[in-house]
């Protein structure tokens, strides 16, 4: 199923600049989506939080460290798809901020999960985050390049999150999980302050 996922976004992500090769807009329709989820603190929390998430869970299992961001970038992806064709969602921007504050909250606690588990959490974080991703694509840019663009840039910024927790894990045990979830949840709590 992991597999089957990574093909239909290596898929997506090829066919963004070849599907969209005659509009002149694919290299500018990557960057604004690679960009997106760079450049809001939301986001960027989250998706990083994700990747020390699946570091932590592959403690107990060890497929956990690309099943929960292969998880998050596939329903990502839909999310994504449904704004682009015009379907909304309620609450999107408060699942994102609960998004950065429940996973700041899962991490400070740091629990031992069955890897099911945290994959059904990213997967509704990652519909409200895919879902305004969508609806955030500047109307000239390609869309099938601007989903490659958001996607790499997700899953680039998980493997990000994979490293810190590992690296937090060998060098303070699950003190230096509780800590980065409690950085996280500071994060959250501070958009929400100013949001």
């Amino acid at each position: 199923m992991s597999r089957l996922i990574f093909t239909a976004i290596a898929l997506l992500a090829a066919s963004g600049g070849a599907a969209q090769a005659h509009t002149g807009h694919e290299l500018g329709g990557a960057l604004v989506g690679f960009l997106h989820p760079i450049g809001g603190l939301d986001h960027l929390l989250a998706m990083v939080g994700v990747g020390i998430w699946a570091a932590h869970v592959a403690t107990r299992d060890r497929r956990a460290v690309w099943l929960v961001p292969a998880t998050f970038v596939a329903v990502m992806v839909v999310g994504g798809g449904l704004a682009m064709a015009g379907l909304r969602l309620p609450l999107v921007e408060a699942g994102i901020l609960g998004s950065v504050l429940l996973l700041g909250l899962i991490l400070l606690a740091a629990p031992s999960l069955p890897v099911w588990l945290p994959m059904a959490a990213v997967s509704l974080f990652a519909l409200a985050h895919g879902h305004a991703h969508g609806s955030e694509m500047p109307q000239a840019a390609a869309p099938l390049a601007y989903a490659a663009g958001f996607v790499f840039a997700t899953a680039a910024l998980h493997a990000l999150g994979v490293g810190v927790g590992i690296a937090a894990r060998r060098l303070g045990g699950s003190l230096g999980t509780r800590t980065l979830g409690g950085l996280i949840a500071l994060g959250g709590l501070a958009l929400a302050t100013i949001g």
